[in-house]
């Protein structure tokens, strides 16, 4: 649990129980749980909020994804069959490009100028 071994979570109630003492602290764990549970409806709210404004193009938009580790797993990290079957394959062009030949310019010619473009 958040990374706290045994000995951790011990001394944290060793500490509680000193700081606000046996009879303050379960009033304490009490408004603790309550400010989480607080915290966390309003979290959702304001997800769900979020969803509602940016419409129903964004109904799976989930703003954990904007977490670049979570973006760089979804999006390059996936195994490729999940992805290269939602999208068709480009065909690859068959002719190749060829410009259009240019005249050169003599010496001491000035090449064109376009107003419009400068």
């Amino acid at each position: 649990m958040f990374g706290l071994g045994w000995l951790e979570i011990g001394a944290l109630v060793v500490i509680a129980l000193l700081v606000f003492g046996p009879d303050k602290l379960p009033q304490a764990a009490s408004q603790a749980g309550k400010t989480l549970r607080n915290l966390r409806r309003m979290a959702n709210s304001a997800r769900d909020d979020l969803r509602a404004g940016l419409g129903p193009e964004f109904q799976n938009f989930d703003p954990s994804d904007l977490n670049p580790k979570n973006f760089v797993r979804k999006h390059l990290l996936e195994d490729e069959d999940d992805w290269t079957n939602k999208s068709p394959q480009l065909e690859p062009a068959t002719a190749p490009y060829t410009a259009e030949p240019v005249e050169e310019l003599g010496y001491g010619e000035l090449p064109p100028y376009d107003a419009e473009a400068t």
